[in-house]
């Protein structure tokens, strides 16, 4: 195997060579569809799991809705039925009066004609006209309390059926989505799993071949690295908060790049991870393994072996080469997505990829 430098000397022939294969070699750094859906599994499955889970929301809070009208129309019912008592007792008497009064109309007459003025006469009509008034009132009182609560209990029987449908609808939807979190959970733990057993024996392989050189996807070489920790890098997001996140990793890839072709270039790396959702590190440390840096770039401003793309800038390769790591490649490190961007030496490149993000 040759090194960086021995590479550096022979680039004429290599990059003949690349020129000459690239439509077999160099395609493939581009991602296939069927891994592309692989990488997207874990946010697709929790893209299902918030509408179950929106689904569930919806249908609980028409049953609170209709349960709040439920419970007013029985306060209502409550409170007709506790009215009922004596609404009926007054319309009792009242009717037991009118029935005295039409019974004993001859009695009526005669307390008519006694009238010794013509103003107690009309005194006396007035005041039987209000006692009826009241009467009928009293009754037409209670007819129309027990319409009322006839109606209310109508209206509470449908409500309550309507009700009990919606509450079904919202266990049955309640019933799939923990189902289906269950499901996607358990995908997601299997996927995790073998990412991670795969992700260990890519770093045991590497340790192997610790030191020794492998080929790169830009058909260059690197040396093989492992991260100092066995756990790797770990992933980093870029959050919300915009100026935060660059100014963190903006100095931080600057002190990494220092010297090389990309030298100051962090803020454009880090801008472009924020705006795709891109572990800061990852562009950075491929730059390193696939060309020293952009040291040595198979093709101008390429230096990420990226298919057979040029730039004419290192600031529009670098937002091109992000934002492909964010469609095709998730925009974290994984073993599926070094399988993808390197296949013959996979391991080697995930491994030492890992370690160049370490140093960031």
């Amino acid at each position: 195997m040759t090194s960086a430098k021995q590479w550096k000397a022979g680039y004429p022939l290599v990059a003949a060579i690349v020129a000459l294969g690239c439509a077999l070699c160099l395609v493939v750094a581009r991602p296939s569809t069927a891994a592309a859906d692989d990488l997207s599994d874990l946010s697709a499955i929790q893209q299902e799991i918030q509408e179950h889970n929106a689904d569930y929301k919806e249908a609980q809070e028409q049953v609170d809705e209709l349960q709040a009208q439920i419970d007013e129309n029985q306060a209502r019912i409550d409170e007709l039925e506790a009215e009922l008592p004596e609404v009926r007792e007054q319309a009792a008497a009242s009717m037991r009066t009118l029935y005295k009064m039409q019974q004993g109309s001859g009695g009526l007459v005669d307390l008519l004609l006694s009238a010794d003025t013509f103003y107690d006469l009309l005194s006396t009509v007035q005041y039987l006209d209000i006692i009826q008034a009241s009467n009928t009132d009293a009754i037409n009182e209670l007819l129309a309390l027990e319409d009322e609560l006839e109606l209310a209990r109508v209206s509470l029987n449908s409500q309550m059926q309507e009700a009990e449908e919606r509450r079904e609808e919202a266990e049955d939807a309640l019933d799939e989505a923990k189902a289906a979190r269950d499901e996607l959970e358990a995908k997601i733990a299997a996927q995790q799993a073998a990412e991670e057993a795969a992700r260990k024996a890519a770093i045991e392989a590497a340790k192997k071949e610790d030191g020794k050189t492998f080929t790169t996807e830009s058909g260059g070489s690197a040396t093989v690295e492992t991260p100092s920790n066995d756990n790797g890098p770990g992933s980093v997001s870029p959050g919300s908060d915009k100026d935060a996140f660059v100014s963190e990793w903006a100095p931080r890839i600057d002190a990494y790049l220092a010297g090389s072709p990309l030298s100051g270039q962090g803020k454009t790396f880090a801008e472009a991870a924020f705006e795709y959702n891109v572990d800061p590190r990852f562009s950075p440390a491929i730059s390193m393994v696939e060309s020293t840096q952009g040291r040595y770039c198979f093709k101008p401003h390429n230096a990420w072996g990226w298919g057979s793309s040029s730039w004419s800038s290192w600031e529009e390769a670098i937002w091109a080469h992000v934002q492909g790591l964010s469609i095709g490649y998730g925009g974290r490190l994984t073993v599926a997505g070094a399988k993808k961007y390197c296949p013959p030496n996979w391991q080697y490149w995930y491994s030492t990829v890992a370690s160049e993000m370490s140093k960031i």
